[in-house]
């Protein structure tokens, strides 16, 4: 329970519901868990998929005998996982430059957490603050927003992706090419990964746009396509 209200339960929701319209807006495409399960099915269903991240959204607590008289934020990864440790150091580097207290915000290896030891793909453990201590739980309460965005900022950085800003209005185009099909790439560069091709004709949703491309979703895929041959309906 938070110290001013709250379990963590419910303010670690809020802030994933906060990192939505972020996460959506830059394409990043996730699944949440559910209120009815724990750290063990949370794992299982990660494990289950085919998931690049896996990310845990958590704040701390001191033991009793220092209740109420820490601060900072720890984000945990994994030892043996380069990557872990790599988005764990962006999203760091992004909530210093948001808390208070910047010099307490730092990376920690560890085998002791199993949402860190046990997911398949690179892991991210963030204690956001300790909230048996009132400045911290007041912060976290009056900063969701702007955590949210440092922490979906972090992960654009990681998957090599532009941060969108949310807001903008869903639009329809179609695949206007000469010469058959156009490449949906994982990132706006034509020497991006091809994802999906989307052949002369085809219909397309434009989600968001970075520079002369397009942030599309087509055929169950979300990707970038070059918006000179694509034409607005």
């Amino acid at each position: 329970m938070y110290v001013n209200g709250g379990s963590e339960e419910e303010w670690m929701n809020r802030l994933a519901d906060a990192m939505v319209p972020y996460l959506d807006a830059s394409g990043i495409r996730y699944t949440r868990n559910t209120p009815d399960m724990n750290a063990v099915s949370s794992i299982r269903a990660s494990n289950a998929g085919n998931y690049d991240l896996h990310l845990a959204l958590h704040s701390n607590a001191s033991a009793p005998s220092n209740y109420g008289k820490t601060r900072g934020i720890i984000v945990f990864y994994y030892p043996g996982s380069s990557n872990g440790k790599r988005a764990a150091q962006l999203v760091a580097d992004n909530l210093k430059a948001i808390y208070p207290l910047p010099n307490r915000v730092r990376t920690e290896a560890t085998t002791s957490i199993g949402e860190v030891r046990q997911p398949h793909a690179p892991s991210v453990f963030i204690e956001l603050g300790y909230h048996d201590n009132e400045d911290d739980a007041a912060w976290i309460k009056t900063h969701l927003d702007e955590t949210a965005r440092a922490i979906v900022l972090a992960l654009t950085e990681y998957f090599n992706i532009p941060f969108l800003s949310p807001g903008g209005q869903k639009r329809q185009g179609v695949v206007d090419v000469d010469w058959g099909y156009l490449n949906i790439r994982a990132r706006p560069s034509t020497s991006a990964p091809v994802i999906a091709k989307a052949y002369d004709g085809a219909q397309l949703t434009i989600l968001n746009q970075w520079q002369d491309w397009y942030l599309v979703s087509f055929d169950g895929a979300e990707g970038y396509a070059n918006s000179d041959f694509v034409t607005l309906l």
